[in-house]
């Protein structure tokens, strides 16, 4: 498997490389990303074959998404699949200080939820213009959810659907202005829910479908497949614990975590394989899943990405996991060699 292998989303006309990149770092998240390295990253993943990019307002506080559309303005626009999110709207505000919910450097706006019709249609126009772009393949309401918002999930499940926000999606998507529409979330309870209350094309689901965690498998990308709705994984290696960095969550692992990601390396290894080959691929075997799309920080850790995405695993490596309690026994497994 290669990064630049297509696949198409089942309900729509729209195709994606099945490695896409994930653009959170070069809003700077944990760590300081300069334009140059930016914009170098963004153009290694084209040079590797990379089509399919992904940002959010959120992603330091604007800054992603002005820098993506910086680096990809110059290529043809039929040639790569770009998708941002609403839920947030990005007001400009004097007093935002580096670090920032973990934004290194953000831009001096903050956000406020907004799942409403006006908000939805706002955020997805201030996008436009900050990309410098008149459309975007794909849209995804950001970070809707109960573990998200606690306490204020009613009020916002609210605005999304009684408020019109999910109707001004349908809207958007009915003009042409977007080509599918969505939920990008660590939550997937809420796509779950979203499906029942909207015709979604995709989902981008953040850290809950990985080597490490399958909780999703019936309960909702069973349910994907049969629907025909498009599941884009992101956050593959659990923010940081399945390529070493000992994070899960955004937080530092607990011990058992760090105890089963121990185990699956162990199995990875004596099976001649890394545990990040192996993280970036388990999720691609699933039928409901078109890409996988994973960040980088510099052009260097981009490139290991890609190779790992494409190095050849055993067949045996997946039975041993399996056998060990160590990813659910009936999860779909890539083809080893």
């Amino acid at each position: 498997m290669q990064a630049g292998d297509l696949r198409k989303l089942p309900r729509r006309d729209i195709s994606l490389s099945s490695m896409g990149l994930g653009c959170a770092q070069l809003g700077g998240l944990y760590q300081a990303v300069g334009d140059a390295e930016a914009r170098a990253i963004v153009d290694a993943a084209w040079d590797l074959g990379v089509r399919y990019f992904d940002t959010a307002p959120y992603y330091g506080y604007t800054l992603s998404e002005r820098r993506l559309g910086a680096a990809l303005r110059a290529r043809p626009r039929a040639s790569y699949v770009l998708s941002t999110k609403v839920g947030r709207l990005m007001l400009p505000d004097p007093h935002v200080r580096p670090g920032e919910s973990g934004w290194a450097e953000p831009l001096p706006f903050r956000p406020h939820y907004d799942y409403s019709y006006d908000g939805v249609k706002r955020s997805h126009e201030d996008s436009l213009q900050r990309l410098g772009m008149d459309r975007v393949d794909i849209l995804y309401v950001h970070d809707i959810g109960r573990a998200t918002h606690g306490g204020l999930h009613a009020h916002y499940w609210e605005q999304l659907t009684r408020g019109g926000g999910l109707r001004a999606l349908e809207q958007l998507r009915g003009e042409g202005s977007v080509g599918a529409i969505g939920l990008g979330v660590n939550e997937w309870q809420a796509v779950a829910d979203a499906m029942d209350a909207c015709d979604l094309d995709c989902a981008l689901l953040a850290g809950r479908y990985t080597l490490l965690e399958q909780g999703a498998l019936e309960p909702l990308l069973e349910r994907c497949a049969q629907r025909g709705i498009g599941i884009v994984i992101g956050g593959p290696f659990n923010s940081g614990i399945l390529a070493g960095n000992r994070k899960f969550n955004y937080e530092d692992a607990p011990a058992h975590i760090v105890s089963r990601v121990d185990a699956m390396a162990a199995v990875c290894a004596h099976a001649g394989a890394s545990l990040q080959a192996a993280a970036l691929q388990f999720p691609m075997a699933h039928p409901a899943v078109v890409s996988c799309i994973p960040g980088a920080q510099s052009v260097a850790q981009l490139r290991q990405n890609a190779a790992w995405f494409a190095q050849p695993l055993p067949a045996a490596l997946w039975d041993t996991l399996a056998q060990r309690g160590l990813i659910d026994r009936r999860a779909p497994i890539p083809l080893g060699t």
